[in-house]
C-alpha cells in the first residue's frame, strides 16, 4: 500500500502548520556515521511515486532526493563513529534525529519520528512511529534524504579506503568487508565498540 499524508493532513487540520518527518540510516554498518534526516513537505507539492528508501531502486531514489531538495525543507545530520562508541548507536541514532530537526531553517510545530522513540529533546512535541518510512510521507522522505546522503558519504570514503568496498556495502558487514578488516585492519571510519571490530582488535 505505500505511505500516505493522512497523518500529517489530521494534524494541519488540527492547526499543526508545519509537520516534521524524521528518519535515521546506518544503525547496521561496522563503519561510516549513522546519518538522520528532517523533512518538511510541501503539502501543495509532493514529489510523486514518494516511498520508503528501502523498496525504492538507486536510480529512482536519487530522482526523489533531488525532487524533495528543490521542494521541501531539509535538515541533515551525522554523528561520528567515534561518538558512536561512546553512546551507543541506539543513543547515536537518536540524537542524530534531534540534530538534524535542529538543522531545519523552519521550526515545525509537530515532528513524525520513525521508530518507537522520541529524543529527549523533543519530547513533548513529536510522536514516534513504528515503521513510519512506510506509512507516512514524511517520514519516508526523510528516510530517501538520509539514504541517498549516508551513501554518497561512504562513496566518498571509498575512494580513500578502496579495499572494504565501501562504495557498495555502505559499510555494512559483507564478507569483503569483513576480510578487508582482518586482512588490512581497522580505520578511523570503523565503529570499535561493534561486535565483529572489537573482536578483531582483540584477536
Amino acid at each position: 500500500m505505500g505511505p500516505n499524508f493522512k497523518i500529517e493532513q489530521d494534524l494541519i487540520s488540527n492547526g499543526y502548520s508545519i509537520i516534521a518527518g524524521v528518519d535515521e540510516v546506518g544503525r547496521g554498518p561496522l563503519a561510516g556515521p549513522v546519518t538522520a534526516a528532517a523533512v518538511i513537505l510541501d503539502p501543495l507539492n509532493i514529489p510523486d511515486n514518494l516511498n520508503d528508501s528501502k523498496v525504492l531502486s538507486p536510480k529512482k531514489r536519487e530522482k526523489l532526493f533531488e525532487e524533495l531538495k528543490s521542494s521541501s525543507i531539509i535538515g541533515i545530520a551525522h554523528v561520528s563513529p567515534r561518538e558512536i562508541d561512546k553512546l551507543n548507536i541506539l543513543q547515536a541514532s537518536l540524537l542524530a534525529m534531534a540534530n538534524a530537526v535542529s538543522k531545519l531553517k523552519v521550526e515545525p510545530n509537530h515532528i513524525l519520528i520513525d521508530g518507537n522513540k522520541v529524543p529527549e529533546r523533543l519530547a513533548g512535541q513529536a510522536t514516534a512511529i513504528v515503521k513510519g518510512d512506510t506509512k507516512v510521507f514524511s517520514i519516508a522522505a526523510a528516510s530517501i534524504i538520509a539514504k541517498v546522503t549516508r551513501d554518497k558519504l561512504m562513496r566518498d570514503l571509498d575512494s580513500d579506503f578502496p579495499v572494504y568496498g565501501w562504495a557498495k556495502n555502505a559499510g555494512y558487514p559483507t564478507k569483503c568487508h569483513m576480510n578487508a578488516i582482518v586482512k588490512y585492519g581497522v580505520t578511523p571510519h570503523h565503529r570499535r565498540s561493534f561486535k565483529p571490530v572489537h573482536n578483531i582488535l582483540c584477536g
